[in-house]
């Protein structure tokens, strides 16, 4: 069992998951520079750290997705010419 959301299904849907996702990280990364302004040790920041990173890494593998199902959708393209830009997605953005 997990705790996320249902993803959503329609564009617009999907455009202000990923903006309250954004803007969480944003939070996050706010958080950090308070923490390096108060001096915080650094064991805490990197734990910040790497929670925005998870974070923003998260985010961009749901904007991946949304361009891999943008891709294979397409009702203009053979199977063949599908493959090809998936292959050139992943090629391009991992």
């Amino acid at each position: 069992m997990t705790d996320e959301a249902p993803a959503p299904t329609d564009l617009q849907d999907q455009q202000q998951a990923m903006l309250k996702r954004l803007a969480r990280i944003e939070g996050q990364i706010r958080g950090i520079q308070a923490m390096i302004r108060r001096g915080e040790d650094c064991e805490s920041i990197a734990q910040q750290f790497s929670a925005a990173r998870s974070a923003l890494d998260k985010s961009y593998r749901l904007l991946l997705t949304c361009l891999l199902e943008e891709a294979l959708q397409d009702q203009d393209q053979d199977t063949s010419e599908a493959l090809d830009r998936v292959r050139a997605i992943f090629t391009k953005y991992t």
